[in-house]
């Protein structure tokens, strides 16, 4: 998983990644964002949001171990984050595929 935190690090530096629950819901339900990340340890309304928005418009959502994203990213407490649609997001998937 440090490829994937490495790139989650660098989006959130430049804006690609929406970081927190209802910043990754408003880039979804905008159609901005190509991916959705899940902390393992969101709690299940959370999960239920975030995987409800992803399938009503067709988008990926992956689970991720508990504390990567805020490790990653270098924010306390992120529970979900959207990316934007474009190469990184694409270079995410790919990663997280494998």
């Amino acid at each position: 998983m440090s490829a994937v935190s490495g790139l989650l690090g660098l989006g959130a530096r430049s804006g690609q990644i929406a970081l927190g629950t209802e910043s990754a819901l408003l880039l979804i339900r905008a159609g901005q964002a190509g991916l959705a990340l899940i902390d393992e340890g969101a709690s299940p309304g959370t999960k239920k949001k975030i995987l409800d928005a992803c399938q009503y418009r067709g988008l990926p959502a992956h689970m991720l171990p508990a504390g990567e994203i805020s490790r990653a990213c270098g924010k306390d407490d992120r529970m979900a984050a959207a990316v934007k649609s474009g190469p990184l997001c694409q270079r995410i998937a790919e990663l997280l595929s494998a």
